[in-house]
């Protein structure tokens, strides 16, 4: 029987891995991602996890960690943020083009310089096209589910690809919420046992991720390519057998008051929390504002994205990454490139907003809905706006 308690989003993160009985973790400690692999410590040096716990001296080096434990068939997790992940960025494509299944939490925090320990999406989005699945979570319950949800995900015989699980760093990683925390039989039901198909052996000895020459090359990336767009069937299945399981149900995007909404805002993360009670605000104005929370990042949800603005005006895009010398956010990007060459195809307009931790409120989002409708109405010769910044 599920317990609901209050508890820190990190420390949720913890039990999560206690849960899914990891054999090996292997991280560095960053802020604001140290609560999560400090309470996974504990757990193992006091004998509630019987797991490796492999303290490094860098976050390079945890990747590089978990990259021999997957491979001998170990369950295995780390966590990093921000420099962390960058420090780590040429290991995450070893991770992916070798299909080894490992699963890290990132606590999405801006990147230097100036020094911010404060959550964005830039450490993310500068990943997002290293291969791995990546999953944003909105809230403390999301984010725990996700977890367990990652290692069925990642360790289908289907996919082995490694799995991101996005949480804004403060906003969600130390703030305290009331989260289900199932009993760990219940897991078991969800989770089978890791059973890696091609684990390393001393006695059948292998190379992996060995020297690939022109005339093999591009068919690996191909065989990646179409791994991870096939991997979405996996992603919804197993999200369909959490739901029989728990009781909670997860989409690639989730919509909100969209029903005949002929504006439609868009976000990922904790704010799109925010931006329900500004939509509920706007709506009681009487205009027909709608909202569309993004949870699957990669693969990213074509179909689903072209279904749910099909009968929009306007799509309102908020972005909390900047790509420098280009059309704002990557997420706007994303959202241009799914919706070309449609017959139909609302405005899409975009804001970069949230850099540095910096806070949008309720009255925030309202006013950059109808700051979106002004733009879509009357043009502009931005490609994007940054909200809320000081001229």
């Amino acid at each position: 029987m599920a317990r609901r308690i209050g508890i820190e989003v990190s420390r949720s993160i913890a039990i999560a891995v206690k849960l899914a009985n990891v054999d090996v973790v292997s991280a560095y400690p960053i802020t604001p991602q140290t609560h999560i692999v400090e309470d996974i410590a504990e757990l193992v040096a006091n004998g509630e996890l019987e797991a490796s716990f492999i303290p490094v001296e860098s976050e390079h080096s945890a990747m590089s960690a978990c990259l021999g434990s997957s491979a001998v068939g170990a369950r295995t997790f780390t966590a990093t943020a921000s420099q962390g992940l960058e420090l780590m960025h040429e290991v995450l494509y070893v991770a992916s083009g070798m299909r080894l299944p490992v699963v890290m939490a990132v606590a999405n925090r801006a990147l230097s310089a100036p020094l911010s320990i404060w959550g964005d999406h830039s450490d993310v989005m500068s990943a997002r096209d290293t291969g791995w699945i990546q999953i944003f979570a909105a809230n403390g319950q999301e984010t725990f589910d996700n977890v367990l949800c990652a290692f069925r995900i990642a360790e289908d015989r289907r996919v082995l690809l490694p799995v991101m699980v996005h949480l804004d760093g403060f906003h969600l990683t130390h703030v305290i919420e009331p989260i289900y925390i199932p009993e760990a039989d219940e897991v078991a039901k969800f989770l089978p046992p890791f059973e890696y198909p091609l684990p390393l052996d001393p006695d059948k000895p292998v190379s992996m991720g060995a020297f690939g020459p022109p005339n093999i090359y591009p068919e690996t990336k191909k065989a990646q390519q179409e791994n991870l767009i096939a991997s979405k069937e996996v992603i919804l299945e197993s999200w369909r057998e959490f739901a029989g399981v728990f009781g909670r149900s997860y989409e690639p995007l989730e919509c909100y008051q969209c029903q005949g909404a002929k504006v439609l805002l868009l976000a990922m993360g904790s704010f799109s929390e925010t931006a329900m009670s500004a939509v509920d605000y706007v709506r009681e104005k009487g205009d027909e504002v709608g909202l569309i929370k993004l949870r699957l990042w990669r693969p990213f949800p074509f179909d689903e994205i072209r279904n749910a603005v099909k009968d929009a005006d306007v799509v309102i895009v908020l972005d909390r990454a900047l790509s420098f010398g280009g059309p704002g956010g990557p997420v706007c990007s994303e959202i241009r490139s799914a919706l070309y060459g449609l017959d139909k195809r609302p405005k899409v307009v975009g804001f970069v907003g949230g850099l540095g931790g910096r806070d949008i409120s309720r009255d925030g989002f309202v006013d950059m809905i109808r700051r979106g409708v002004e733009i879509a109405r009357t043009g502009s010769d931005q490609e994007f706006e940054m909200f809320g910044v000081r001229e």
